[in-house]
């Protein structure tokens, strides 16, 4: 499989990263393991998770999926050679002083992270909100200590929009503190308006890696919620009705089609799309099963045409 170079992180990836967001959440541990070795199996080799996954699921407080990376690590000698990992501080943890972006709660939160995860060093660690309260110079001084120290790797960011990333950087430059070399913006073919522009233009210039999340529009770009009946398909059901106006329907029209054309399924051509645009390294997709890591290997093998891809463009257009 052809990796890509991430950004100016130092390391190459795979097209797909895996969303550890399921872990602990909709699948059990047994299950996370399962699709884990599926996945590198197939040749993929970065895994995304957070300090606060999966904290809403009941009788969680985070740091769930974080360990269950650890247990399969562990229980998998050599794999840790063998695959990247990222991880998020910044989230609020319910805690009094467990969120934020402030020096001293990333110095703390990374040595937790560290821990769950039964590793050395992260090899990308994400700002996972923007902290209005806490200048740039204080977040990007505590990674500097933290990069010095090789406990981490490489930085990103999440969530942020152009004008505050284009603030970090010009933070970073001005008072030689390190920059980001990662963004992980909210991007799929429904939603396009915070990363297509300004954001996507920026990340272009100055060379970041970019990994989507919410790659399938929380499985909507599946095709397999057509109506609001079938909102009842999965946990995550609640959430994609927001996606069922007409342009959605629309979006599922011009999936269909392509699948139809190249024998795939929605998400693999979806997934595919992504992998196409240009300024996008790797979208993040998660899995519950291992015929899902099989779909991403043919979402990477899929080569859409520019009769796809001009028909997915003017299918989601704004």
């Amino acid at each position: 499989m052809q990796k890509r170079s991430l950004g100016h992180a130092g390391f190459e990836i795979a097209p797909i990263v895996f969303g550890g967001n399921v872990f602990g959440w909709t699948i059990d541990e047994k299950a996370s393991f399962d699709v884990l070795d599926a996945f590198v199996d197939h040749g993929f080799d970065a895994i995304d998770t957070a300090d606060v996954y999966s904290a809403w699921a009941p009788g969680n407080k985070g740091g769930e999926s974080e360990t269950i990376i650890g247990n399969w690590l562990k229980a998998r000698p050599g794999m840790r050679d063998k695959v990247k990992i990222f991880t998020k501080v910044g989230s609020d943890l319910g805690v009094p002083g467990q969120k934020g972006l402030s020096e001293t709660w990333i110095l703390q939160a990374v040595e937790a992270s560290l821990a769950r995860l039964g590793v050395e060093r992260i090899d990308l660690y994400f700002s996972h909100w923007p902290d209005p309260h806490t200048p740039y110079a204080e977040t990007l001084g505590a990674y500097d200590k933290l990069l010095k120290a090789g406990k981490i790797r490489a930085i990103g960011a999440s969530n942020l929009d152009a004008m505050q990333l284009d603030e970090a950087l010009h933070v970073a430059r001005a008072k030689d503190l390190p920059a980001y070399q990662v963004l992980q913006p909210e991007y799929n073919l429904y939603d396009r308006s915070s990363f297509d522009g300004p954001l996507r233009d920026l990340c272009l210039r100055e060379g970041l890696g970019v990994v989507t999340y919410y790659s399938l529009a929380s499985g909507f770009l599946s095709g397999k919620y057509r109506s609001k009946d079938d909102l009842g398909q999965s946990r995550r059901g609640e959430g994609i009705g927001k996606y069922l106006d007409a342009r959605g329907l629309r979006i599922l029209a011009a999936l269909d089609d392509v699948a139809a054309r190249h024998g795939a399924s929605d998400a693999e051509v979806a997934l595919a799309w992504l992998i196409a645009r240009e300024g996008v390294t790797a979208p993040i997709a998660s899995a519950t099963k291992r015929s899902h890591v099989e779909s991403f290997a043919k979402a990477v093998a899929l080569a859409l045409g520019a009769e796809d891809i001009a028909a997915l463009d003017q299918a989601s257009a704004p």
